[in-house]
């Protein structure tokens, strides 16, 4: 790597050499001879000389005992660069061939005018420019020139030994070209220094403000302004700062704040700077919306709607819409509005504050929720003695129904979302306060609800016992602790439903069939309604009596008692009762033989019927009369050859008898008048066997079969008189 320089260097050595062998062989060209050397740049000086045969370039050399700076040029004049200002310089020439290089010319000095002065300037307001520099190494004075850019117009030229000049009268918003330069002692200006510069705008004039405030924007416009580039539009509050910037005549400012007044101000500006504000508008946005809003009810059908006092508000209206689409309003400068409200409305509530600027922006909006209403119409549909249904109409704003029956110290309650109820687990004969509160989640329950008493149905009776008394009546009695109450008893069986009525603890009924069963209850009723019957109790009626009863004589001292079937029967006792003494059965069948009668006495027939649990009818029926007693003495006597005579010895009273006698050859009768005891037969055929029977005859004409027969021969021979043969007796048949 260090090899390389070296290598270069050799090189160059070796054609310094060549060089200089050549030149020793060939005439270098003359020296120039320098005419004169000046600076008019301060970083240059600028030589003149004559041209030198034979010279293709000359080395121009400038030192100041600090630094050489060589210059290769063509030909004259040429120019050294890259030197200081304000210095002094030794100036050579050399003229360089294609044989050599001359020597150097006879030095001549030349001194690098003054720099040009830094220039800054600005503009300090419409129509003045400020120019300032620094100091420029040996100036003793400085001038500075100014005109506009485009040439027209005069110049203004000022001298002076300051580092800076204020240019006045100048016109606004116009671009101006400065120029400055400056001078030594010998009064040798230095280089110039140029630069343009603008002078500020003047604030735009006939400002118009117009507010929008209900998106709380303003729109500022203006009359545009010479020279201006760019405008800033400022919206200052107590509070805030709003600016918005355009390069038209028109802006607008957003985000205004609600009841601020505001100074607007428009600001115009360029390069140079921005205009100073000279006049401001005033601008009042419209009010806030009124806060602290509160909201009472009180008393219920009044909303009171309270809020705050807001800045810049001159009104309030107060908005307030059911929902049920109507809206109603109050227009005031109070902060205090009252209106009629209705039961179960949710209303929507806004208010607004208003000034010459307009309504105010939207602030919250509050609902208000008032109390469900009552209901009017409760109606207890099913009243019993423990339980109350209670219906009504729903009504608007109620979500529950919380219905309470209040006795005393005792509370029953029921809740729902329909609009019944059935309170239970009540007293019967109770008079309960009745109240049905609706409820609402956002209210709660509306207590002013009016409330109604209701009754519950009468307690149900207890029947104590039944009883029947000596007319067959039955009376049944019951307790109860209802008051001012009516009870039926029902006494309910196959044969049919019977019914008695009292206020007291008893009534009797009658004319209840025989043989019947039947379940006994007892209801009371109230106005408030009809208790549950009461616990049934058994009732039996005694059995009927059978409807037919016939006695018949089987024998002389046995008769057979046989009747109809007695409803609710189960067994009879039978009693045939005279002077004599008593005959009596019990059986279960529908007849009976009663034996040891005594004949012709009267007897009275009595009959009990009883029921399987020994309830008991006494039956009586008209007086039987047994039959006659049957003759006893029977004989027959011959009359003739075929006339026989049949006698008897008649029994106690007076009966009718029938004489009847059977044999082989015929039946023979014959019925003796009253009173007497024999009768006869003619014409009956002799040497025959018969079978006499003689019979009492009953009322009725019914001939008595069971008295005893006899029989007796009756021959042919002998005597015409006398007694027929007896032959036996012959049981009846």
């Amino acid at each position: 790597m260090a090899g390389r320089p070296k290598k270069c260097l050799s090189f160059i050595g070796f054609s310094l050499i060549c060089l200089k062998m050549v030149a020793s062989a060939n005439t270098a060209p003359e020296i120039p001879t320098i005419d004169q050397a000046y600076s008019k740049i301060s970083t240059s000086i600028t030589v003149e000389w004559a041209t030198v045969p034979g010279a293709t370039s000359y080395l121009l050399t400038a030192e100041d005992g600090d630094t050489v700076i060589e210059t290769m040029v063509a030909n004259s004049p040429g120019t050294v660069t890259g030197l200081k200002a304000a210095t002094l310089y030794q100036i050579t020439v050399r003229s360089v061939s294609a044989t050599g290089r001359s020597p150097a010319s006879l030095p001549k000095q030349a001194k690098t005018v003054l720099a040009a002065p830094i220039l800054e300037v600005s503009s300090t307001s419409p129509d003045s420019i400020l120019v300032q520099w620094e100091a420029v190494y040996m100036a003793i004075g400085f001038s500075v020139s100014i005109m506009r850019a485009n040439g027209l117009g005069r110049i203004w030229k000022e001298n002076t030994t300051n580092t800076s000049l204020t240019f006045t009268r100048l016109d606004a918003g116009t671009l101006y070209t400065i120029k400055a330069y400056a001078w030594n002692a010998n009064g040798t200006p230095g280089d110039d220094s140029t630069c343009n510069q603008r002078t500020s705008p003047r604030a735009p004039a006939s400002i118009q403000v117009s507010l929008d405030g209900g998106a709380l924007k303003a729109s500022v416009s203006w009359a545009p302004t010479e020279g201006a580039f760019n405008y800033t539009v400022m919206a200052l509050s107590d509070s805030s700062e709003l600016s918005c910037s355009t390069t038209l005549s028109a802006c607008t400012i957003s985000s205004l704040q609600c009841g601020t007044e505001y100074l607007i101000s428009v600001l115009a500006s360029n390069d140079a700077g921005s205009s100073k504000s000279t006049s401001s508008e005033a601008l009042k946005t419209v009010a806030c919306a009124p806060g602290r809003v509160t909201i009472q009810e009180d008393p219920p059908g009044h909303l009171s709607v309270a809020w705050s006092n807001v800045d810049l508000g001159d009104y309030y209206v107060a908005f307030v819409k059911s929902d049920d689409g109507l809206e109603v309003h109050c227009n005031t400068s109070l902060t205090q509005c009252n209106f009629l409200s209705e039961c179960g409305f949710t209303y929507f509530i806004s208010v607004f504050a208003y000034n010459k600027a307009g309504q105010s922006p939207l602030g919250d909006v509050f609902n208000y929720t008032t109390a469900p209403c009552c209901p009017s119409d409760i109606n207890p549909v099913l009243v019993s003695s423990d339980r109350v249904e209670i219906v009504w109409s729903p009504v608007r704003g109620a979500e529950l129904y919380e219905t309470k029956a209040v006795d005393g110290f005792k509370v029953v309650e029921c809740n729902d979302t329909a609009p019944a109820c059935t309170l239970s687990a009540l007293e019967c004969d109770t008079k309960y306060n009745v109240t049905v509160y609706s409820f609402s989640e956002v209210r709660g329950s509306n207590m002013s609800c009016t409330s109604r008493f209701v009754t519950t149905a009468p307690c149900s009776p207890e029947i104590k016992n039944v009883s029947k008394d000596a007319f067959s009546m039955i009376r049944v009695h019951w307790r109860s602790t209802n008051d001012d109450a009516t009870y039926t008893v029902t006494a309910q069986g196959e044969k049919g439903l019977y019914r008695c009525s009292s206020k007291g603890e008893s009534c009797v009924m009658g004319s209840l069939p025989c043989g019947s069963v039947f379940s006994v209850t007892a209801v009371a009723e109230t106005q408030a309604g009809r208790s549950l019957p009461s616990f049934s109790v058994p009732l039996e009626t005694v059995p009927c009596c059978p409807a037919g009863l016939t006695v018949t004589q089987v024998t002389q001292s046995v008769i057979n008692v046989s009747w109809t079937v007695g409803t609710g029967a189960q067994t009879y006792v039978t009693v045939l009762e005279s002077h004599t003494g008593q005959s009596k059965c019990l059986t279960h069948q529908n007849q009976c033989l009663l034996g040891c009668i005594t004949c012709g006495v009267n007897y009275t027939v009595a009959l009990k019927a009883i029921s399987a649990t020994g309830l008991t009818a006494d039956c009586t029926y008209q007086s039987y009369s047994s039959s006659a007693c049957c003759p006893l003495g029977v004989k027959l006597y011959r009359l003739s050859p075929n006339g026989i005579r049949i006698y008897w010895q008649a029994s106690r009273g007076s009966t009718n008898y029938s004489t009847d006698l059977y044999g082989s050859k015929g039946i023979f009768t014959c019925a003796p008048r009253a009173g007497l005891s024999f009768c006869d037969v003619t014409e009956i055929p002799c040497g025959d066997v018969y079978t006499v029977m003689v019979s009492p005859v009953a009322e009725t004409g019914l001939k008595l079969t069971f008295c005893p027969k006899k029989i007796y021969s009756v021959t042919c021979s002998g005597s015409t008189l006398g007694m027929v043969i007896y032959r036996g007796k012959r049981n009846a048949e």
